[in-house]
C-alpha cells in the first residue's frame, strides 16, 4: 500500500489555503468576499478575483491560522463571519483583543498541541513576522507566522505576511530544518509604506527558501489583489535565477499539492 500524504495544501486564492497536516485540518487567512473594494482607513484595497471555494465548501476545520486581522486581504468580511463559527483561531494578541470569541493569541516561540486522528500530536509554534521594513510595526500592526511539526511529519513554515529575511534566518536556526515553506510573497505595496515591501518580493522568497533549505516551497499571497507588485511569473523567474526551480510548487486556485 502506498504511504498516504502527511501534508496536503489546497490553494484558495490570495493568502487563503486549506491544509491537512497529519490528519489535523487548518485554514490559513480566510478571505471569502467577491471581487471589489475594501476600505482600510483612508486607503482602499481591491480584490480582482473570487476565491476558489466559499465557506460552505470549506466547511469546518480544526484550527484557523490567522496571520493578522487588520487587513482585508488576510481577513475580509466573509472571513470574519467564518470566524464566528470556528472552533479555534490562533493569531496575534491584537486579534484576540479585537475579535475575541474563538481567537487565541499564540505568542512567538510558544507551542500548542493537537491530537491526530490516528494517534500522536501536531505541534503548532508561533513565530515572529514583520509586515514591512524594520520599525514598521506601529504603522502596519502586529502579525505572526507559524511552524507546524510532529513525529514522523515534515516541518512546515507558514510565513504569514512577513517581509524580513532576518526573521526567516532566526526561525530556521531555532526550529529548522524546515521541510516545507508556505510563503506569502507578492511584494505587496501600499501608500501606507510607500515603495517599501510589506511582504516578500520574489527574489526574497527564493532567498528564504535557500536560507531554510526547504525542499518544497508553496507561494501564497501573490495574486487577486491590486497591491501585489509581483506575480506568478516573477516567482518562477526568481526561483530559476536562484537555481531553486525544482523546489517551487505553483498552484492555480482550487488546485492541491501533497507531500
Amino acid at each position: 500500500m502506498p504511504t498516504p500524504p502527511s501534508f496536503t495544501l489546497r490553494y484558495l486564492g490570495g493568502a487563503s489555503a486549506l491544509l491537512d497536516f497529519g490528519g489535523v485540518t487548518f485554514l490559513l487567512d480566510p478571505t471569502f468576499d467577491a471581487p471589489g473594494e475594501h476600505p482600510v482607513g483612508e486607503r482602499v484595497l481591491v480584490r480582482t478575483e473570487a476565491p476558489a471555494a466559499g465557506p460552505d465548501e470549506v466547511g469546518a476545520v480544526d484550527v484557523v491560522l490567522l496571520s493578522h486581522d487588520q487587513h482585508p486581504d488576510n481577513l475580509d468580511r466573509g472571513g470574519r463571519e467564518y470566524l464566528d463559527t470556528a472552533r479555534l483561531v490562533l493569531s496575534t494578541a491584537s486579534a484576540e483583543q479585537r475579535i475575541g470569541g474563538a481567537v487565541q493569541a499564540l505568542p512567538n516561540w510558544l507551542s500548542t498541541e493537537f491530537d491526530r486522528p490516528e494517534g500522536g500530536t501536531v505541534v503548532v509554534t508561533g513565530v515572529p513576522a514583520l509586515h514591512g521594513p524594520e520599525g514598521s510595526e506601529p504603522v502596519v500592526g502586529e502579525v505572526t507566522g507559524f511552524v507546524l511539526s510532529g513525529e514522523e511529519l515534515p516541518t512546515v513554515y507558514v510565513s504569514g505576511d512577513n517581509a524580513s529575511l532576518d526573521l526567516v534566518r532566526k526561525i530556521g536556526e531555532r526550529l529548522g530544518p524546515i521541510d516545507i515553506a508556505v510563503l506569502n510573497a507578492g511584494g505587496a505595496r501600499t501608500a501606507l509604506m510607500g515603495e517599501e515591501y510589506l511582504t516578500l518580493p520574489s527574489p526574497d522568497a527564493a532567498e528564504a527558501a535557500r536560507i531554510l533549505g526547504s525542499g518544497v516551497v508553496i507561494p501564497l499571497h501573490f495574486e487577486h489583489w491590486t497591491h501585489f507588485s509581483q506575480d506568478a511569473d516573477s516567482l518562477v523567474a526568481a526561483f530559476a535565477a536562484a537555481g531553486l526551480e525544482d523546489r517551487l510548487r505553483m498552484l492555480k486556485p482550487g488546485d492541491s499539492t501533497s507531500v
